[in-house]
């Protein structure tokens, strides 16, 4: 289990995970987000995966072939995983009792999960464990998704979206997949922005994490589909949420329970992680959700449009 690990370092995607935990339940944006779970179809192909230039472990980069596969446009929201639970009684890791972990503060023995706070001199850790977070109180259990429907739903972890996928007759994309999907036949652009420098996805913009400026609209999850889509009609690739892989990290048996998670987060910064790029990926404890990390799925029995 992950939740030893925790004691010392609630994640290991460090770089990735900033923000404002006042602002989180603030979204500024007018959007309402698209509500409706359609799936777009990725025309399959070639392409060169990874990069070399930033961060080692995106290396090397390399030619993988791809087949055709259907990908939600969005990431799953908090309606549709709603749907889920109602019809199942599914709860997730969040709800349920930590395992009982020797010398593990009295709130690690509590259901709950991993929420970002802004660091104080007092205080200068970044992530803590709150007691109550779930996708119900993404932020701990003094907030809510009530009218955030078309939200990505967060604090889930690699198995509460596998059971999803799995109920949804789907499966969760393969990093492969996944980068494929968010390149969609372009090459990387350092930065989200259009030629007048706007941002064109919800990530950090200002020095992280001093403050959030907000330039795009949000400082928090921002729902699905407000930015434009890819060329593949595929949103919120880069920036909104992280979003799990079905890869493993694993390289030896004590990462055995890592995962992969793509796109970055609107907890991404220029100054301190820039992983809102396709290649982006950072390495995450599957049995810990947090208040930026969601999913979307991939249909890949169903074939291609007839048209």
């Amino acid at each position: 289990m992950l939740r030893p690990a925790i004691l010392a370092a609630l994640l290991l995607a460090g770089c990735s995970d900033a923000g404002d935990e006042v602002a989180a339940q603030a979204n500024e944006g007018s959007c309402q987000g698209l509500p409706d779970a359609a799936m777009v179809w990725v025309e399959g192909g070639s392409f060169v995966m990874g990069e070399a230039s930033l961060y080692p472990e995106e290396a090397p980069a390399r030619e993988v072939e791809i087949a055709g596969f259907w990908m939600s446009r969005t990431e799953v929201t908090n309606a549709e995983f709603a749907d889920f639970v109602e019809a199942t009684g599914y709860v997730t890791t969040a709800e349920r009792a930590p395992p009982a972990i020797p010398g593990a503060p009295p709130e690690m023995l509590q259901p709950g999960s991993a929420t970002f706070r802004a660091p104080t001199p007092d205080n200068p850790n970044w992530w803590s464990w709150t007691v109550g977070a779930q996708w119900r109180a993404p932020n701990g259990p003094d907030t809510s998704i009530e009218g955030r429907a078309n939200d990505p739903v967060v604090q889930v972890t690699y198995d509460d979206a596998l059971a999803y996928a799995e109920w949804a007759g789907m499966s969760l994309p393969s990093e492969a997949q996944w980068e494929y999907a968010a390149r969609a036949g372009s090459e990387s652009l350092p930065e989200p922005l259009d030629a007048a420098g706007n941002p064109q996805a919800n990530y950090y913009q200002g020095v992280f994490p001093a403050r959030d400026l907000g330039e795009d609209g949000y400082t928090s999850r921002a729902p699905v589909g407000c930015f434009e889509p890819n060329a593949f009609g595929l949103h919120d690739m880069i920036g909104n949420v992280w979003e799990w892989t079905s890869t493993s990290a694993a390289r030896s048996d004590a990462m055995a329970s890592v995962g992969v998670i793509k796109g970055g987060s609107f907890l991404c910064a220029a100054n301190y992680c820039a992983r809102y790029r396709p290649a982006a990926r950072q390495f995450q404890e599957r049995d810990l959700g947090t208040d930026h990390i969601g999913f979307r799925l991939v249909d890949t029995r169903r074939g291609p449009p007839s048209n």
